[in-house]
């Protein structure tokens, strides 16, 4: 990665949290999972994919779940306090987070937003997130990404039919 530090990643050394950094070629046509995860030697179960939403009554809310796996808006939804969520418009992301499609990482964002964290990340013992860039993930435990994110354990993910 180079020199300058993701805001991610800054957080993560304040908080003295340690973590691994992976880099792939990011490409937007064609987000392959199984492509990352098989050059860096990881289960793509590994890797979870940050997704920021719009709750009815909370306002920006944001999931992190297996990138294997589907958002389940609903659920977010009954987890945040709200009665609806929905996705939050691709526009609005940059302006919102700070990051940009394929680059958003659950730390560092500009503003605190309200994280849940889908309880299959308590399956493995090192999961990978985005680190604030397209093409770079860093990889830390679940346990140390729910305290650098302050968020909540929810059951969000649902398989992909």
């Amino acid at each position: 990665m180079s020199k300058k530090k993701t805001n991610a990643l800054r957080l993560l050394d304040q908080l003295g949290i340690r973590y691994d950094l992976l880099s792939y070629d990011y490409d937007p046509e064609h987000q392959s999972l199984q492509k990352v995860a098989n050059e860096n030697q990881l289960d793509p179960g590994q890797i979870f994919k940050t997704l920021v939403c719009k709750g009815d009554k909370t306002g920006p809310i944001v999931a992190v779940l297996p990138a294997n796996k589907h958002l389940n808006l609903k659920r977010l939804a009954r987890n945040s306090g709200n009665k609806k969520a929905a996705m939050l418009p691709m526009k609005d992301l940059l302006n919102l987070t700070g990051y940009i499609r394929g680059g958003c990482s659950p730390l560092g964002m500009k503003k605190k937003l309200p994280t849940y964290l889908a309880v299959e990340a308590q399956e493995v013992s090192k999961m990978f997130v985005n680190a604030g860039k397209r093409g770079f993930l860093f990889g830390t435990s679940p346990d140390q990404l729910l305290i650098a994110a302050e968020a909540s354990w929810a059951d969000v993910a649902e398989e992909i039919l």
